[in-house]
């Protein structure tokens, strides 16, 4: 791979566009979350696919897709950002956060786990936390099973991230949404309680809340218990998709009623409910999960990018 671009800025979050010898582009980003510094967290978002299948509709992301990203293609996404500030890959980070999510359904590949179960052998990361983030596609069992076989390996002592994107409570327009076929929300809490043992953080169950779309507490609560659950409320990120299929997020900073209210109703079932709400200017480098710069630079005049 070789970068082609990069935009952003330094203290909050900086995206990178690579492009692989076989000419598909990759982006990956690192970012800090305010009001910590690098040494206490940092996070690192690589791409796992080229593209994705997918085609969610509030994420820029699926309007194509090229195939899995190698193990080695994760890696040099991992290197180059880590290489940049480590150079002898030492990395006194206290929460090493990497998010296997930028572009691609991590499910859809198996080299995710290869990396997680090999990152300790290219660089000395005590603070080393993988976050798996995922729809559930239907099909994606091994890939499951595998993940809790690593997790109970590797990962046991609350240093993995497991999270499940829902956004509605209307299993139609879920479909709408993620349109897939997935696992129902009886599996996904299957599969949660058995993963979530021990120390492990709890699974998360996470929302980008609009108006549009349905979001009933109750309802939640018939599937996944808050003895293995928690709650992300994050805003509805400014895409293309979203602009395009007029979507409208309850997250409004000029008035909080509206996410104050569902994270009330969520808290009183006996829910951790945690609002997440990044820096406004993560969304104007286009570094927020959803966005995909590479499709707007391919179709721009931007001289950084080269076909």
């Amino acid at each position: 791979m070789k970068i082609i671009s990069s935009t952003g800025k330094e203290d909050l979050a900086v995206i990178y566009i690579a492009q692989a010898a076989g000419g598909n582009y990759v982006e990956f980003v690192e970012s800090l979350q305010h009001p910590k510094s690098r040494e206490e967290k940092w996070i690192l978002t690589v791409s796992t696919l080229y593209g994705c299948p997918v085609d969610c509709l509030i994420c820029d992301a699926g309007p194509y897709y090229l195939g899995r990203i190698s193990k080695e293609g994760i890696f040099w996404q991992l290197d180059h950002m880590i290489s940049k500030r480590y150079p002898d890959s030492i990395i006194p980070v206290k929460q090493l956060k990497v998010h296997f999510t930028r572009m691609g359904e991590p499910a859809f590949n198996f080299a995710v786990l290869d990396v997680m179960r090999e990152f300790d052998l290219y660089f000395n990361a005590p603070g080393f936390m993988p976050s798996i983030s995922s729809i559930a596609p239907q099909g994606s069992e091994k890939f499951f099973e595998e993940l809790l076989a690593l997790k109970n390996e590797k990962f046991n002592k609350g240093n993995i991230q497991l999270q499940f994107s829902i956004h509605t409570t209307d299993e139609a327009k879920r479909n709408e949404l993620i349109p897939v076929k997935k696992w129902s929300f009886e599996k996904i809490g299957e599969y949660g309680r058995r993963f979530h043992t021990g120390l492990d953080r709890k699974v998360t169950l996470s929302f980008a809340p609009a108006s549009e779309n349905e979001i009933d507490p109750e309802k939640m609560l018939r599937y996944f218990d808050h003895e293995h659950f928690l709650i992300k409320l994050t805003p509805l990120n400014l895409t293309n998709s979203t602009v395009k299929n007029n979507f409208t997020s309850i997250i409004n900073p000029l008035d909080s009623s509206g996410i104050q209210k569902l994270s009330g109703e969520f808290r009183q079932l006996g829910y951790e409910v945690i609002i997440s709400i990044g820096d406004y200017e993560e969304n104007k480098i286009g570094s927020t999960c959803g966005q995909n710069i590479v499709t707007n630079f391919k179709n721009s005049e931007d001289p950084n990018i080269k076909d």
